[in-house]
């Protein structure tokens, strides 16, 4: 019934918190251009012993699901590195379903063709850092932000619905790097400060969160940038 093409390495088959207001299931891609040490998806960006499932498994899933579930959130890793995503993103449109993406916007032509095709309902975009401190975070000396600003451009000058994100690290997200981002993607629709967890998944252990109370300061700073700044996992 379906051609088998994208691999995906990880499935939530029910998730309230991954598609804001819709019941989904979460679809995970391994591989990723990025190291961040804060993340704790480091067997998916490196692949190593994750289970599989065929992109006809997942499709057969979402129809049997079909009354239950509302949309899918599709992650990673990072998803646009796979260049079938189109391709199965319109079979899942086919179904009925809402796509959501998550993606560090480093590929801004495939994120602009997906929103021009209709296929996707809601970009959640990490924004990792102030434009300074960005290779900090990722792990890659002198990256050029080009495709990341272009991507941020896309989201703010577009119709979609969005929102960017920022995982709170104490030794990287400083007032003055808050304030920085608010200058970059002011005016934004959405903006939200995700606490961070360590796990034993995570690439480094040097990292540690963001007191409640520093969010909260950092929350403000933002309101006067972008209206809608909520905190998330506080």
């Amino acid at each position: 019934m379906y051609t088998i093409s994208m691999i995906f390495n990880g499935l939530e088959k029910l998730s309230l918190v991954d598609f804001d207001g819709v019941v989904a299931c979460t679809l995970f891609t391994s591989g990723c251009n990025f190291r961040c040490g804060f993340c704790h998806n480091s067997p998916l960006v490196l692949g190593d012993n994750l289970p599989q499932y065929t992109e006809k498994e997942i499709l057969e899933f979402l129809v049997k699901r079909n009354g239950i579930i509302e949309g899918v959130c599709i992650s990673g890793g990072e998803p646009t590195l796979n260049h079938d995503l189109a391709v199965f993103i319109k079979k899942v449109k086919e179904l009925g379903l809402k796509v959501k993406l998550d993606t560090n916007g480093t590929n801004p032509k495939m994120l602009k063709s997906l929103i021009e095709q209709n296929l996707l309902d809601y970009v959640a975009m990490d924004i990792k850092a102030d434009k300074q401190n960005y290779s900090k975070i990722i792990e890659i000396n002198n990256f050029d932000l080009t495709p990341v600003e272009e991507s941020v451009n896309i989201l703010l000058n577009g119709s979609i619905d969005y929102e960017f994100r920022t995982t709170l690290i104490k030794q990287i997200h400083t007032e003055n790097v808050i304030n920085n981002i608010a200058k970059w993607i002011g005016g934004a629709k959405k903006y939200c400060l995700q606490k961070y967890v360590y796990r034993d998944t995570c690439f480094s252990c040097e990292f540690t969160e963001i007191d409640l109370e520093t969010a909260k300061k950092f929350k403000e700073v933002l309101q006067n940038h972008i209206k809608n700044t909520q905190l998330r996992g506080y």
